[in-house]
């Protein structure tokens, strides 16, 4: 499959993609990602891998897209969890101090 990534085009295989990443130890996953054989990668990781070219001339974004086209398994950021709303300075303070105690 013909693809470009960071204006260059790209002859990808499924093969190939596979046999770049063979014995290439994941790094750890904080963003998007890719399962290659059965491991999970960073999808930066990968594009450097198997376009041999600085992780900052491409976007993930590139690299997704080539991945999803040859049918490998992407996954998107993490979703975020809904914050908890937390006690206001004044209550923190407040329930630091404790609750008064009658004499």
């Amino acid at each position: 499959m013909r693809c470009v990534i960071a204006r260059f085009p790209f002859e990808l295989t499924r093969s190939g993609v596979l046999e770049s990443m063979r014995g290439v130890k994941p790094e750890e996953v904080i963003g998007e990602s890719v399962i290659i054989g059965r491991r999970t990668y960073p999808l930066k990781q990968v594009g450097q891998v198997i376009t041999r070219q600085d992780r900052r001339d491409f976007s993930a974004g590139e690299v997704l897209r080539a991945m999803t086209r040859l049918g490998f398994t992407c996954r998107g950021l993490p979703q975020a969890v809904a914050p908890t709303r937390g006690l206001s300075p004044l209550q923190n303070a407040s329930a630091m101090l404790g609750a008064p105690t009658a004499v």
